[in-house]
């Protein structure tokens, strides 16, 4: 890979690994005091979802708040550790195209799919 797509997925790797560090500088309060919701069940219809308080309690858990987190909504305990495991999956895809990681030796079969995968979905040579 080279050119403008190498530097494309340098800037995605870069992005993905400043998110979390950008919500730990963040007070966990951060979104607690907010104005006007954005979500659409409570705009149109004033109507809570599943969903509400969903990113005030990922700010929270993302803090190690557990009794708050749960507070604003409970699905944070499925919710939090599914998304941190598919940003774990992007952060190893992006680290493998640029081959700054290489799992396609590695003895445990699941490691070596994800490596394959990676760089199959690029048309990038496997090895």
């Amino acid at each position: 890979m080279t050119g403008t797509k190498r530097t494309l997925q340098i800037l995605w790797l870069l992005l993905l690994l400043a998110v979390p560090i950008v919500l730990w500088i963040l007070p966990a309060d951060y979104f607690d005091h907010g104005g006007q919701s954005l979500c659409p069940s409570q705009f149109f219809f004033n109507v809570e979802c599943f969903g509400c308080g969903m990113t005030r309690a990922f700010m929270h858990f993302h803090h190690f708040q557990f009794s708050e987190a749960i507070y604003f909504n409970w699905g944070v305990l499925w919710a939090f550790p599914m998304i941190f495991i598919i940003w774990l999956l992007w952060v190893v895809r992006a680290a493998i195209r640029l081959d700054f990681l290489n799992l396609y030796n590695s003895k445990v079969e699941l490691f070596k799919k994800i490596h394959i995968k990676a760089k199959e979905g690029y048309g990038l040579p496997i090895n």
